[in-house]
């Protein structure tokens, strides 16, 4: 297992801040890709205001949650949101054409959602069906359509043309949407808060030094964030590594 297979795909905000660190932690980094943020200059500049909205808000909060909050209760809560995304999961496998995937979060979501107590506790991983976890950008990959630019969204964070409208589209089309009530949206969009708010507690060293310890943040967080995509994605991109130590006027 690499430092790449670690980061669930299911994070969003602080997703590409942990890649930022995580990808240093390989044997190698990849090659400049700026060839596909023709808007660095926007970019850079969304990407300062969520570093500052993190120094001024999310990391203090997330401190304190993550300080008063018992790791039990952490764990239920990031459970809960995987189930709730697992009827996604399953429409993109089916439409990926991934069939064994899709029937297995199928048996898994119906487990963790009545043996598991709602999605509280995970005993389908036991009874062998772990989350197999995807999106409408992969399905878009799947499709043939292309990455696009490289994008960073305000409080999102780092994505591209094409992972960005399958958010979008993961959004509308998740199943949960039509069985939650409109009095229950609310309490979802809170665990999902709450996930976000502890996952920054979860990995405080990690993201203060991707933030906070670099000398270009941005930089790394662009190159993480696509080289850990294509990792997710199947695609080979090994001719793109570089040795960050090796001298490049050796002969």
């Amino acid at each position: 297992m690499t430092a790449f297979d670690k980061i669930p795909l299911h994070k969003s905000l602080l997703t590409g801040l942990v890649l930022s660190v995580a990808f240093l932690s390989a044997c190698a980094v990849p090659v400049d890709r700026s060839d596909n943020d023709p808007t660095e200059i926007a970019n850079r500049e969304v990407f300062e205001f969520n570093r500052r909205l993190d120094k001024a808000v999310i990391r203090p909060v997330g401190v304190v949650a993550g300080t008063l909050t018992p790791d039990p209760v952490r764990a239920g809560v990031d459970n809960m949101v995987k189930n709730l995304d697992t009827p996604g999961y399953v429409v993109n496998g089916l439409l990926q054409g991934r069939l064994e995937n899709a029937f297995s979060n199928v048996f898994r979501f119906g487990i963790n959602s009545t043996l598991g107590v709602a999605g509280i506790f995970d005993p389908a991983t036991d009874f062998g069906f772990p989350l197999k976890e995807t999106d409408f950008g992969e399905t878009m990959h799947v499709w043939g359509a292309g990455e696009g630019r490289y994008l960073v969204v305000p409080v999102l964070g780092p994505t591209t043309e094409r992972d960005l409208a399958g958010k979008v589209v993961d959004t509308l089309m998740n199943p949960t949407r039509a069985f939650v009530s409109a009095d229950h949206k609310d309490i979802v969009t809170g665990l999902k808060v709450a996930e976000t708010v502890y996952d920054r507690y979860d990995y405080l060293d990690v993201i203060d030094d991707a933030l906070y310890g670099s000398a270009d943040p941005y930089a790394q967080a662009r190159l993480a964030y696509l080289q850990n995509r294509n990792h997710l994605l199947g695609i080979d991109s090994s001719d793109d590594y570089i040795d960050p130590y090796e001298d490049p006027y050796a002969e």
